[in-house]
């Protein structure tokens, strides 16, 4: 991957990032309003996630910015790292204030608040359609980015927050039973933490080094074995800089003829060429030897 389409792309980001802060923003103030005019806890909840969400698109603003930093002679690889601890502060955020909700809707549901759902269904809806808005916005850097997946996901956790929000308001007007605020507080407690627990696995899989869930090393083996002048291949590593960045070393036995003919060149594009078109990793690293090499190397190379 160039350097200059990482520019682009964490770019891209910020903008993305921006506009979408500028919607949760007015959301948040239109509901915290709503909140006090109706007396919902499903509001001052959603609410509180959007503090939590605004905070966590606040950080994916600064790592997205931080990692389109170049890299240095100190940070080899950059700083595109930073968005996965980007991505752990939005987990952890998530959960805290999922369980935050939980604990206060469980707390109100053995009292017996009083609920404006005329203001609550507005409000909500409102809400939503704004909470909408920043997925579509979002929608299109979500995939590439673990850090802009986590702010997707807390924009993602508004919108169905909201959606329990109506859902609860319209049972309040048309049945007067207040209790579905503490209810549709509860629920979206329950939905925010396993989107929370999904990206916190995610980011435990980069910072410890495990090879990306999507990429199968025995098949990278097997496709550079069946390369021409390839005898054996061994100490290979997959690992990410981030989510979307996976990152390959090896040793590569070759044949006495690969040296002699002078093809480790052509070799070495060819098994590149390979990594990035058949498993679409970004940076690879090979070191080319000869059995004999190989042979005094250690029991711990494999």
């Amino acid at each position: 991957m160039s350097q200059s389409h990482d520019h682009g792309a964490h770019g891209s980001s910020r903008q993305r990032l921006l506009v979408v802060i500028a919607i949760v923003l007015a959301v948040f103030l239109l509901e915290i309003v709503g909140a006090a005019l109706s007396g919902s806890l499903a509001l001052f909840a959603d609410a509180g996630h959007l503090v939590s969400d605004l905070v966590g698109l606040v950080v994916a603003l600064v790592a997205a910015t931080v990692a389109a930093r170049p890299a240095t002679d100190r940070q080899t690889f950059g700083f595109r790292r930073v968005e996965v601890f980007g991505a752990l502060v939005n987990a952890l955020i998530l959960i805290g204030v999922a369980v935050s909700v939980a604990i206060g809707a469980a707390l109100r549901l053995g009292g017996h608040p009083e609920v404006q759902g005329g203001w609550m269904l507005a409000i909500a809806i409102t809400g939503l359609v704004g909470n909408v808005a920043g997925l579509l916005v979002l929608r299109g850097g979500a995939k590439a980015s673990i850090n802009m997946r986590g702010a997707y996901l807390e924009v993602l956790g508004d919108t169905i927050g909201s959606l329990a929000t109506i859902v609860a308001a319209i049972v309040i007007v048309t049945t007067g039973m207040e209790w579905a605020d503490s209810v549709g507080s509860l629920i979206i407690a329950v939905l925010i933490v396993p989107r929370a627990l999904s990206l916190l696995r995610e980011v435990v899989r980069v910072l410890s080094e495990s090879a990306p869930a999507s990429t199968d090393v025995a098949e990278i083996r097997k496709h550079i074995l069946g390369t021409t002048g390839v005898v054996d291949v061994h100490d290979v590593h997959v690992w990410a800089i981030t989510s979307g960045a996976p990152v390959f070393s090896a040793h590569v036995v070759v044949s006495p003829k690969v040296f002699a003919q002078g093809r480790a060149g052509a070799l070495l594009d060819e098994l590149d060429g390979c990594l990035s078109a058949h498993f679409d990793v970004a940076h690879s690293t090979f070191q080319l030897e000869p059995a004999e090499h190989a042979a005094h190397e250690g029991d711990t190379h494999r």
